[in-house]
């Protein structure tokens, strides 16, 4: 199964009730921007800035540079962890804590586009929400 087809991605579970990592939730805001540049918050802080952001289907993510909060890292995160976007402040909210993206996989600029990275990366977010393919999503912030 490859992880990147959206016709048998096991992340691609129908309704938009459950959490898909790979694809922005309906309601957060997304209106085809490019969202590079935009500063990145956690539910408790500033991470970032998007250094890339990728619109492909079902793999949509972003690439946060963390500068010095994770001493200059980079962070994969799924598209499915944006709550809402703020086009006006140029800013994407996120709904995980500075500690739950520090302690995701290692990103490798080399290997993020890998299936197998993706698995292990939307698994890792994907635990933070009920059942084994995740659980009902909260709805975006106003």
């Amino acid at each position: 199964m490859d992880a990147l087809d959206p016709q048998e991605s096991r992340y691609n579970t129908g309704p938009r009730s459950t959490f898909d990592p790979w694809r922005y939730r309906d309601d957060v805001g997304l209106s085809g921007a490019d969202l590079t540049g935009y500063k990145v918050e956690a539910a408790d802080g500033g991470i970032g800035k998007v250094d890339e952001a990728s619109h492909e289907v079902a793999a949509q993510c972003l690439v946060v540079d963390t500068g010095p909060w994770i001493f200059g890292k980079k962070v994969l995160l799924p598209a499915g962890t944006v709550n809402h976007i703020d086009h006006d402040e140029r800013k994407v909210y996120v709904d995980r804590t500075k500690d739950q993206i520090k302690s995701a996989p290692e990103f490798d600029p080399d290997t993020y586009m890998d299936p197998m990275y993706r698995d292990k990366v939307g698994d890792y977010y994907g635990a933070s929400y009920q059942g084994p393919m995740g659980g009902p999503i909260p709805p975006a912030r106003p």
